[in-house]
This record gives C-alpha cells, sequence and structure tokens, in this order.
C-alpha cells in the first residue's frame, strides 16, 4: 500500500493552472510535515513548497504556486498558477512522517511515485 498517492499532473499551456493533490494513508500516523518537490532531467530534486505551522517556497515559484494542507483529510494540494516552461517536471509528493511501526523514532521522509507537469504550447 503507497503511502501517499498524487494526482493532477498534466498537460497545460504557458500562463495557465494546474491543481496537484497528494492524499496521505493512513499508515502514516504522525505527519509533521507535507511538501510537493520537483525533478527536472538530468538533476536533482528540489523543494518547491512545504507546509507545516508554516508554509515556505522555493523562490522560482513564490507567488504563482500555493501549497494547502487538509489535516482532517490528510491531503496536501499545490495550486500551480501562471504556469512557465521551466516548470516542466515530474512532482513528487513529500510527508515528514511516522508509521505505526516507527513510532518512538525519528520522522522519516516519504515520497509519492511522481506526476508529470509538462508546460508547453
Amino acid at each position: 500500500q503507497a503511502h501517499l498517492v498524487e494526482s493532477g499532473g498534466g498537460l497545460v499551456q504557458p500562463g495557465g493552472s494546474l491543481r496537484l493533490s497528494c492524499a496521505a494513508s493512513t499508515t502514516l500516523v504522525s505527519i509533521y510535515a507535507m511538501g510537493w518537490y520537483r525533478q527536472f532531467p538530468g538533476k536533482q530534486r528540489e523543494m518547491v513548497a512545504t507546509v507545516t505551522d508554516r508554509t515556505n517556497y522555493v523562490d522560482s515559484v513564490k507567488g504563482r504556486f500555493t501549497i494547502s494542507r487538509d489535516n482532517a483529510k490528510n491531503m496536501v494540494y499545490l495550486q500551480m498558477n501562471s504556469l512557465k516552461p521551466e516548470d516542466t517536471a515530474v512532482y513528487y509528493c513529500n510527508a515528514v512522517a511516522k508509521t505505526r511501526a516507527s513510532m518512538g523514532l525519528p520522522y522519516e521522509h516519504y515520497w509519492g511515485q511522481g506526476t508529470q507537469v509538462t508546460v508547453s504550447s
């Protein structure tokens, strides 16, 4: 069973919008932070946005992307507006969390399977 499942990627024209969603499984019993990362071809994965009791964004998306979290539903969202071709990447949902088996141990990073976002005319 996957701990995190993303949805919402796809092809969009420059200037368009997409909303990514990520559902966290109930197997993650304690979630400290959730976020979105992206990976460009041949590059390392980079943080896009994270949310704890505050939000944090990479400079290149500030003012265009908004991260939000629904704790009751164990969901995290990324609203992406004014998309640019350079936003094209695989986007990964991330949770800093514990499972029931790891309670008492440090938090770990968990990852979704990734969803492709392509911005092109």
